[in-house]
């Protein structure tokens, strides 16, 4: 293969990766809104880790779900707001805060998940297991290419 046919597949296996990126979005923020769930795809992003990992710090927080300062910080604010999580003093540096999910936002991930799932499911219908081992082994292998940048 010469280089311009290497840089063709190169480009267009990026530009397939990010369309594929986006529509998920895309569609994963309309069944959000078709559902009566009045959040984003980044605020359920950052809802979903806190679930898993409850009262971490905005800054190990926005690293866990790449966001960046400004972002995480309008999120936290926004989600806040809402009712579904707080921001408690870490007792150990008083300038610092833990952002913890509070009773409705763990009821908000119990109503959303169901549904997160089934379009997820959707997304990789007719996907068998080597498939989405192949395709998974293949985003880390990039992602971790990137990260030796």
């Amino acid at each position: 293969m010469n280089n311009d046919a290497l840089l063709d597949v190169e480009y267009m296996t990026g530009f397939m990766i990010e369309r594929s990126s986006k529509r998920m979005k895309q569609v994963c923020q309309q069944i959000l809104k078709e559902n009566g769930f009045n959040i984003t795809v980044d605020q359920w992003v950052v809802l979903q880790e806190l679930n898993n990992n409850d009262g971490q710090g905005q800054i190990a927080l926005a690293n866990s779900t790449f966001k960046d300062a400004p972002t995480i910080t309008r999120i936290i604010d926004l989600l806040s707001q809402k009712g579904y999580l707080e921001r408690i003093n870490n007792p150990k540096d008083r300038r610092r805060f833990k952002i913890c999910l509070t009773e409705e936002g763990s009821q908000l991930i119990q109503e959303v998940s169901p549904h997160i799932f089934a379009f997820r499911k959707k997304a990789y219908e007719g996907l068998n297991q080597d498939q989405m081992d192949n395709l998974k082994e293949a985003l880390n292998h990039i992602f971790d290419n990137l990260n030796a940048i």
